[in-house]
């Protein structure tokens, strides 16, 4: 038997070895109830409000079980939190022998040899991307784990990471003339080796779909699978399980099959020619889809004529450079390649636009400013999620702080095929009604009037003033953000800060650091942003945050519901949008001093029958109609 309490208890080893550490009876239940289900084996379901310390909840029976764990995060943030941070600080306390291994999917290290290809094919390279491939080439003669995080010079954006990082399309495996180099292998190797791996959600469906056959398995056999995020999981999910193929992998192939040319034949100059063709193609069909931003269901363009003669021209010339590539097999590994990856993309396109089970998936296209995508994506993935726990028989932990709609976890079990899980509950341990005030404003007119943000932000402008910044103004979409950003500019005497002007870790960076500023965002802002103190008292949402009725796969879900007789708005989209709140509502309280007032300026909350489901859904903050409590509120802070 596992003993939490030695460990998480009033005087367990944590009250004595960290400094700052309290006993939280809801950790060290949440604690038990893990230990529990990795001892047996079974399959637990836990929301874990803000403050109960989910982490180390999970953390210290991994730990202390001797289980083969693997922990799958929804974000690279959290994901180095616990690597860098949270595991190295328990494993000293607890005097742990576990070894730890963190592995990100492919697309995070350095590829040798796609490093190489680049340095040697410079045509058409900007003297941007070249200055940058050089500052590559000296890291990584020094590095170690290959991990290109490391490179913190370069931009996110930047153009260079596509050339010097593989992808499952492109990674050659074991005839790769690195193979013996390859930092993913190493990294692959000391997952297999350690006690507790850190994954995130898009690696374990990556190895879920079997996408990734560049070289043996992706994640070890383990014990006990933890999800924590675990309400992202769906939607990756749905991804990974289908299929998808977009122009920037023709242009792509289109770059690889020339540098593998340049190194492994070189007689043969029809296939540059091929290669220029295809590239030529690759860019016709994007133009055909106008301009970008777009999204929505194949049937939409599929009989419009120039996608129809852009997609038979595409087909066409992919065609051309994999006959001309099978006919030079066997000349060398990166041409043999090039041809197994010509193949794949055009069994993928095939399988979009002439699916075999049109029932069970939607088909849709995203448009890009350089590419588009046309996807796949299976209405349901429950069935096939399930098929993959039992294939890997282990105990399975999914963890949030929103699981739940007021106390029914129903709408997660259902997305995941869950519905014989045990089911488990902690609330957090903040005094809400006494730290937070929860203030719905009257008179605002429906979110579907066209000056609904001017009255929303003209209600907020005094808020700003009392709380002298210090705010978070949540959108749920673009238009809405931007509008409002314009509404403020010459308004406001703090410092603005608006979704999309810096990356969002700088914004946040900028947040904290300033100390009054107000920061505008959208759906990247909702979940994974823990601003503690005071920098953060006011968080405004602009409205109730359902998902765009106009997604393709959204659409197409809704659309499958209704034909089975259910109620698709109160069974799935009332439920998503109440998780989506709460995620958004706990930006506010992030620790015990917090204080703060949280605004949902959203008049259909009190007003439709289904607002009681958002109420039920909601922490127990203290609840105002009236603006003068909210002003005085945030005065007295």
């Amino acid at each position: 038997m596992i003993d939490i309490e030695s460990v998480l208890g009033p005087r367990g080893l944590l009250s004595d070895a960290l400094p700052g550490f309290s006993w939280r009876a809801q950790q060290q239940e949440m604690a038990e109830a893990v230990a529990s289900c990795i001892e047996l084996g079974g399959r637990l379901i836990a929301e874990a409000g803000t403050g109960t310390g989910k982490t180390f909840a999970y953390l210290v029976p991994a730990l202390l079980s001797g289980a083969k764990v693997i922990i799958s995060t929804g974000t690279k943030n959290l994901q180095d939190q616990l690597f860098i941070k949270d595991l190295p600080l328990l494993r000293d306390a607890m005097a742990s022998p576990a070894s730890v291994a963190l592995l990100k999917g492919r697309g995070n290290y350095l590829c040798v040899h796609r490093l190489e290809n680049a340095l040697l094919d410079p045509r058409g390279q900007r003297r941007e991307i070249a200055r940058q491939l050089r500052q590559v080439q000296g890291w990584s003669v020094s590095t170690r784990s290959g991990d290109i995080a490391e490179m913190t010079s370069l931009p996110e954006d930047s153009a260079v990471w596509p050339l010097i990082t593989s992808t499952g399309d492109n990674c050659l495996g074991s005839d790769c003339p690195s193979f013996g180099k390859c930092h993913l292998l190493e990294a692959r190797k000391r997952a297999q080796e350690a006690d507790v791996v850190i994954i995130n959600h898009h690696l374990l469906c990556a190895d879920f779909s079997i996408k990734d056959e560049g070289f043996g398995e992706l994640l070890p056999a383990a014990d006990a699978y933890i999800i924590d995020e675990a309400h992202q999981l769906p939607d990756v999910a749905s991804s990974f399980f289908g299929v998808s193929v977009g122009t920037r992998q023709f242009l792509d192939l289109c770059r690889d099959s020339r540098a593998e040319y340049v190194r492994e034949a070189g007689d043969l100059p029809k296939i540059l020619e091929q290669i220029d063709h295809l590239e030529k193609a690759a860019r016709d069909f994007r133009l055909a889809f106008g301009q970008d931003g777009q999204r929505g269901a194949w049937d939409e363009v599929a009989g419009d004529k120039d996608v129809q003669n852009g997609l038979v021209y595409l087909q066409k010339e992919l065609e051309g450079l994999r006959g001309m590539l099978k006919s030079i097999e066997g000349r060398g590994k990166g041409l043999d390649g090039c041809l197994n990856r010509a193949q794949g993309l055009a069994a993928d396109l095939g399988q979009i636009i002439s699916p075999e089970n049109v029932e069970e998936q939607v088909c849709w296209f995203e448009v890009h400013s350089h590419s588009v995508r046309l996807n796949s994506t299976p209405l349901d993935v429950a069935g096939l999620f399930q098929g993959q726990m039992a294939c890997h028989p282990a105990a399975w932990i999914f963890t949030s702080a929103t699981l739940a709609v007021g106390e029914s976890f129903a709408h997660f079990q259902q997305q995941l095929g869950l519905l014989k899980a045990d089911t488990a509950c902690w609330d957090s341990p903040f005094d809400y009604a006494e730290q937070a005030l929860w203030f719905v404003p009257k008179g605002l007119p429906d979110p579907s009037a066209p000056n609904y943000t001017d009255k929303v932000m003209e209600l907020a402008l005094p808020m700003l003033q009392a709380s002298k910044g210090r705010a978070f103004l949540l959108f749920t979409s673009y238009r809405a953000l931007h509008r409002a950003a314009d509404w403020l500019q010459d308004k406001l005497e703090f410092p603005l800060l608006v979704q999309g002007s810096a990356p969002k870790a700088e914004l946040l960076k900028q947040f904290v650091e300033r100390g009054n500023a107000v920061l505008l965002g959208t759906s990247s802002f909702w979940e994974g942003v823990d601003v503690r103190g005071g920098a953060l008292s006011l968080v405004i949402i602009d409205k109730l945050p359902f998902a765009s009725p106009g997604d393709p796969v959204l659409k197409a879900r809704l659309d499958a519901m209704r034909k089975s007789g259910g109620n698709p708005f109160m069974e799935y989209q009332v439920p998503q949008a109440a998780i989506a709140l709460k995620q958004g509502a706990g930006r506010l309280i992030r620790d015990v001093t917090d204080r703060g007032v949280l605004v949902l300026c959203d008049p259909r909350l009190l007003r439709k029958s289904y607002g009681h489901t958002f109420l039920d859904a909601m922490p127990p903050f203290a609840r105002t109609r009236e603006l003068k409590d909210a002003l005085e509120f945030l005065q007295a802070m």
